[in-house]
This record gives C-alpha cells, sequence and structure tokens, in this order.
C-alpha cells in the first residue's frame, strides 16, 4: 500500500508514536528531499535505515508509475519535508496512479500547517478553502485574487516571506481594506507568532522584513444585502448566460446569504406567471 506520512513542520514533538512506528519498519520511502528525511530519521532516534527514493515536484509525472507498481509487492512510506504530503507538496501524482491500479491508499494525520494556521487565526473556520502559493507574477497573482473577491469562505495561502509584503497589498486592492487578516508564521517553532489586521496595516509591518515560513489566512466575502427581486434577477442573469438554476441559485444565496431554496421556488414560480 501507499501510505502518506505527515511529518513535523517545526516541533519534533509533534511526530506521532504511530510515525515513528512506521518510519522504524519501512522498507521503502518516498521522500521529497531524501537529505532533510534522513536528517528527520536520525532526529527521531530511528535505527531502521529504509531505501530512500526522490519523489519531488521534478520528478513525480515519470516516478508515479513505476512507484505505484512497486507498491503492488511492499508498502511504500510517502513523506514530504514537512507536514502532510499531497498537500502543497508532492503526492498527488502518486496517489492518483495508485487508486488507478488499484492500490490501497492510506494515510497517518499529523501537523498541518493549513489546519493550524485556520484555528489560531481567529478567523471563522466552519468553511474555509485552501488556495495554496499564490502566482509569483504580479499580474497573475492580482487576477487570481480577483476570482476570489466574492468567495464567501475563509481563505487560506502560503507565501515566502519575500512576497508577503507584495501580495497583501494585492490583498487590500483585491478584497478590500475591511477584510480581517492573519499572518502566522514559523508555525510550532521556537519563533512562532500570529500578527492579525487589514491590508494596509499588515503591509506597513511586512515592508519592514519578515522572516521564516509563512500561513495567510483571509477573511471571507461578506454577504451583499439585497433584495429578493434584485437577488431573482441575478439569478435569471446567470440562468440566461448559460448556468443551470440549482447552480445559479446556489451562487447568487452564498453571495447574498438568502436561502438557495427560496430563490429557486421564486425562480420557478417567475417562470410560470
Amino acid at each position: 500500500m501507499i501510505i502518506l506520512a505527515a511529518t513535523p513542520i517545526g516541533n519534533l514533538g509533534d511526530a506521532s508514536r504511530r510515525l515513528v512506528e512506521v518510519l522504524e519498519n519501512a522498507e521503502v520511502v518516498a521522500a521529497e528531499d531524501t537529505r532533510t528525511t534522513q536528517r528527520l530519521l536520525q532526529a527521531l532516534q530511528i535505527g531502521n535505515r529504509p531505501r530512500l527514493i526522490a519523489l519531488h515536484d521534478h520528478n513525480e509525472k515519470q516516478k508515479a508509475a513505476e512507484l505505484a507498481a512497486l507498491a503492488e509487492e511492499q508498502d511504500i512510506v510517502v513523506v514530504s519535508d514537512a507536514g502532510m504530503p499531497a498537500v502543497s507538496d508532492p503526492g498527488y501524482g502518486l496517489v492518483a496512479a495508485a487508486v488507478e491500479r488499484g492500490v490501497t491508499v492510506t494515510a497517518i494525520p499529523g501537523p498541518s500547517a493549513v489546519l493550524m494556521a485556520l484555528t489560531i487565526s481567529g478567523l471563522p473556520t466552519d468553511r474555509f478553502t485552501f488556495e495554496g502559493f499564490l502566482p509569483r507574477k504580479p499580474g497573475e497573482r492580482r487576477r487570481a485574487l480577483g476570482t476570489l473577491a466574492a468567495e464567501p469562505r475563509t481563505m487560506v495561502f502560503f507565501e515566502s516571506p519575500s512576497r508577503l509584503a507584495s501580495s497583501l497589498a494585492d490583498m487590500g486592492s483585491a478584497f478590500g481594506e475591511h477584510r480581517r487578516i492573519a499572518v502566522c508564521r514559523e508555525l510550532t517553532k521556537l519563533y512562532e507568532g500570529v500578527r492579525r489586521g487589514t491590508a494596509s496595516e499588515l503591509v506597513r509591518w511586512a515592508e519592514a522584513g519578515v522572516k521564516g515560513e509563512i500561513v495567510v489566512v483571509v477573511e471571507g466575502a461578506r454577504p451583499v444585502e439585497v433584495s429578493a427581486e434584485d437577488a431573482l434577477a441575478q439569478v435569471q442573469a446567470l440562468v440566461t448566460s448559460g448556468a443551470r438554476l440549482k447552480e445559479a441559485c446556489a451562487e447568487v444565496a452564498a453571495a447574498t446569504g438568502l436561502s438557495s431554496r427560496d430563490l429557486y421556488q421564486a425562480a420557478l414560480a417567475a417562470r410560470s406567471a
């Protein structure tokens, strides 16, 4: 089988007993960086010396089929440099290849920078979306943020320290200055910290220089207050442009806070009138 194993994102004390047991008995470990994994084995005092196979962004397409075939014969433990494999890290391609071959895939849960940042951000946690890293090029980044301007769920991003200030500035332009943002850095490490504020407040702070691994959590768009008549008009416009009625109702409901069912019934009533 394929075993996706979550590894510490900073503090070694977060390594689970199950992770240690699996690594102690592993024959093959597919690792994002074999050198990082060797250091992890040493730090956890793992006496086992498994066969290490590099599995990273540049070779996963070539390696996925080979490793999936090997997993038909023996277990393969998959680790990234930190956190859960396949979450903004190598692993998805291997899992897809394994599923296609009928190979069992399981995971050892554990540390996650996404979930930790979300839970300590002070922003709503009931519904959220993980957007990974924003595009490096400013124009592409602004376009990506523009498509998320009406997203009602809390959004989680990874970002590099060197691009943090410019990304926060672009968030302010795309989302408006009222949005609450939490910048989480060095999670589980000695200098862990969270900075909260609006985009403009955080830009001034970030321009002074920020170090470490960064997770940015952004408040979702608040429902726009519109009348039922205007909302129905929006639904009808979406349907006219090619959307299915249920999808149009769900989209307008998410943006306005109105009931999707009520909008659907109103649209049906308007058709028969």
